[in-house]
């Protein structure tokens, strides 16, 4: 009788699963950066491309280093295939395009990151797809909003910069209602918090730059396929030769011979090597973002200075149950507080001195940034209203310093105000 093998622990995953040893027992995967790859016979060659062999072919279809990435991002999300991309945004512009066609809808919560809300709003208007958006705290409004058209149903896991946590739960109860698949960016959360899987996401989409390479030194994206939602659907015909070929892997099929293929956002080796390195401490990572942003949101909160601060880990937040929920008792590493106006904001952020003012989040450094004049300077005051964002608002990204540190460095800047 076989042994049972254990399941690993999440953090245990972080750092053997999906891996395996290099060449002659290197514990690291090999970069291997390389444009193209040979093959011995016209034969070998051509059973790759025609899909009877597998091997990497060009880095811009694949490439080994990139595939270590996805085989271990698959395993720690519970999906059953992972793309790695060369940007965040990359990895939302090729899922997205994989399931959606002209005169097909999206709908999306209209708490969306900036580049976001640019590509649904306007560049994919351009390509004939509409997207509706929606508060995402409100079931009703998408349920509302569904009809013949619709496609796809986008959300964030925790709002950038508004902050609001949408129930994935409900989300995905309402999705397979109506036989459309849940489209959910995790990069805030990061699956330390929660397996997006588990609550019902069919795609799950990463920007890696952020928490999983954790230290800025590189950029990528990732998609995540669930290997949940059944594309035999009249909705998608044009997933029926994918689906009749790969079956369960109809998404990431299309994904790879067509859109990703042809839109050519490969991640580099380099990059998909150092966001592997960053997977490994993940999980320590976001253990001290989620405290540190907690002690920060209620040092904030109790100064005279500060209007407001919306942090999900607050229990006055309006989102403290659902999150605490999702994300098993912890909140995330990001929060928004509100000042008397811009120059306020502009002189707090002037008089730090430990925190870097720059349009990034989850590094290991304590981040803060003034959304309106920056991430969101080209939009209109209604769609700044839209996305949760005031004149009066700084974001932070708590980083893993001690957290004594940052709040005396804007303990500081608050005298200053």
């Amino acid at each position: 009788m076989a042994e049972a093998v254990q399941e690993l622990k999440f953090d245990t995953k972080l750092i053997h699963g999906g891996t395996c040893l290099g060449p002659s027992g290197a514990t690291k995967p090999p970069i291997v950066q390389a444009s193209a790859f040979a093959y011995q016979t016209a034969e070998e060659l051509e059973d790759v491309f025609k899909g009877r062999a597998v091997g990497p072919v060009y880095t811009r279809i694949g490439n080994p280093t990139l595939e270590g990435l996805e085989k271990r991002l698959a395993v720690i999300e519970d999906g059953i295939a992972a793309v790695v991309t060369s940007s965040g945004m990359s990895a939302i512009t090729t899922a997205v395009m994989a399931v959606v066609r002209s005169g097909d809808e999206i709908l999306s919560s209209a708490s969306l990151f900036g580049g976001t809300y640019s590509l649904f709003h306007d560049t994919l208007a351009n390509y004939g797809i509409t997207t509706h958006f929606f508060d995402p705290t409100d079931l009703g409004a998408l349920a509302a909003g569904i009809n013949e058209s619709t496609r796809l149903i986008f959300v964030e896991t925790i709002g950038n910069p508004k902050m609001d946590v949408p129930d994935i739960e409900a989300f995905s109860a309402i999705a397979r209602r109506h036989g459309i698949p849940l489209m959910v960016d995790a990069t805030v959360s990061t699956p330390y918090l929660a397996r997006m899987r588990e609550l019902g996401a069919d795609l799950i989409i990463h920007s890696t730059s952020k928490y999983i390479n954790g230290t800025a030194n590189s950029i990528g994206g990732a998609i995540i396929d669930a290997g949940s939602f059944d594309w035999r659907s009249d909705k998608f015909p044009h997933f029926e030769q994918f689906h009749r070929l790969y079956r369960n892997f109809a998404f990431t099929a299309r994904v790879r011979k067509l859109i990703h293929k042809d839109f050519g956002a490969c991640a580099a080796p380099l990059n998909a090597f150092l966001s592997g390195e960053g997977l490994e401490t993940l999980a320590l990572r976001m253990e001290r973002h989620c405290s540190n942003a907690l002690e920060l949101a209620r040092f904030l909160q109790a100064h005279p200075k500060v209007a407001w601060v919306n942090y999900p880990g607050l229990p006055d937040s309006p989102f403290h149950e659902v999150a605490g929920r999702q994300f098993g008792g912890r909140f995330g590493g990001l929060l928004t507080f509100g000042l008397a106006d811009k120059p306020a904001a502009f002189r707090l952020i002037n008089g730090l001195r430990l925190a870097k003012n720059l349009a990034n989040i989850g590094d290991t450094k304590t981040l803060v940034i003034h959304p309106a004049s920056t991430i969101c300077a080209d939009y209109t005051p209604e769609v700044k209203a839209l996305m949760g964002v005031g004149e009066e608002l700084v974001r932070v990204s708590a980083g893993i310093e001690d957290p004594a540190d940052i709040i005396e460095d804007f303990r500081a800047a608050l005298e200053r105000v």
